[in-house]
């Protein structure tokens, strides 16, 4: 079986400034991916933020399952005793939702400061989560214009900086968290069928052959209306290459070609809103 791994020197390094940061925030927004919500949620996000309160928000809500997003945000409310707020970011009720609990969070933060005689000063936040969650996406929503750089490829922000969202709220910007050390193989399967894994760190069709196994599972009746296959025929990558006429000079279907197209459909949304975590899978949430 193939085995997903990443090397990517920044992360231990960037885990380490967003640790000596934390010191000067008041309320930590944590996003995680919809469509993989235990997958995306790194696990010592607990211990790294050092029970600061927190916002999760579960982003890319638009390409997920909704019945499951609902039983995903009770759950981990219920787990992290975190408020849990559903997003695409495309509806502003959501930004406002955002900037809204930032501030109800840190009321008690700034009356002790009040107390001490300290001046008044906006809420200070961060945004962390595991590269190509949205994390970057939040930010420039968040502040209404694209002043942090992002993309499509995982890891794309590098430095931390300050950003101004309002006159109540300052954030600070984090490149995104990943473990150096992925020991659960099918989460990072999943990592890496949203793209959240840098594309270096895995074989395209691996990922593609296991993603149509989950959805096959998970989601029969739209794959099967997607590619238009009647219940009595076989899905798979050879398949689907072939009804689509994804075929090589010699006739053969172009594995690779049916694999890279699959993810990009699935990661867009175009197969159908999908979620590939289950609670039932997990004993607990970190």
């Amino acid at each position: 079986m193939a085995h997903i791994h990443w090397y990517p020197g920044h992360i231990a390094k960037a885990q380490k400034q967003l640790q000596e940061k934390l010191n000067l925030i008041d309320v930590v927004i944590e996003v995680i991916d919809a469509r993989i919500p235990y997958s995306s949620k790194y696990k010592t996000s607990n211990e790294l933020c050092k029970n600061k309160p927190r916002i999760i928000l579960m982003n890319k809500s638009d390409v997920s399952d909704n019945v499951q997003n609902k039983l995903w945000a009770e759950k981990i409310s219920q787990i992290s005793n975190c408020k849990v707020i559903i997003t695409s970011l495309k509806n502003k009720n959501d930004i406002n939702i955002i900037t809204t609990s930032v501030v109800q969070l840190a009321q008690d933060i700034l009356q002790k400061r009040k107390e001490k005689g300290l001046l008044p000063r906006p809420v200070r936040t961060m945004v962390i989560g595991m590269p190509n969650v949205g994390k970057s996406s939040t930010i420039n929503r968040l502040i209404k214009r694209a002043k942090t750089k992002t993309g499509a490829k995982a890891g794309v922000t590098r430095q931390q900086q300050w950003v101004r969202i309002n006159d109540k709220i300052e954030l600070l910007d984090t490149p995104g968290i990943i473990p150096s050390v992925q020991d659960d193989q099918s989460q990072a399967l999943k990592l890496a069928c949203v793209n959240s894994i840098g594309e270096n760190a895995y074989d395209s069709e691996y990922v593609a052959v296991n993603l149509i196994e989950i959805l096959k599972n998970l989601y029969d009746k739209e794959l099967r209306s997607y590619y238009a296959f009647n219940d009595d025929e076989e899905i798979n990558i050879e398949s689907i290459a072939l009804k689509r006429s994804w075929i090589m000079n010699q006739g053969a279907p172009d594995i690779k070609r049916t694999s890279q197209i699959i993810l990009s459909t699935f990661r867009e949304g175009k197969i159908g809103n999908f979620t590939l975590d289950r609670i039932e899978e997990f004993n607990e949430l970190v």
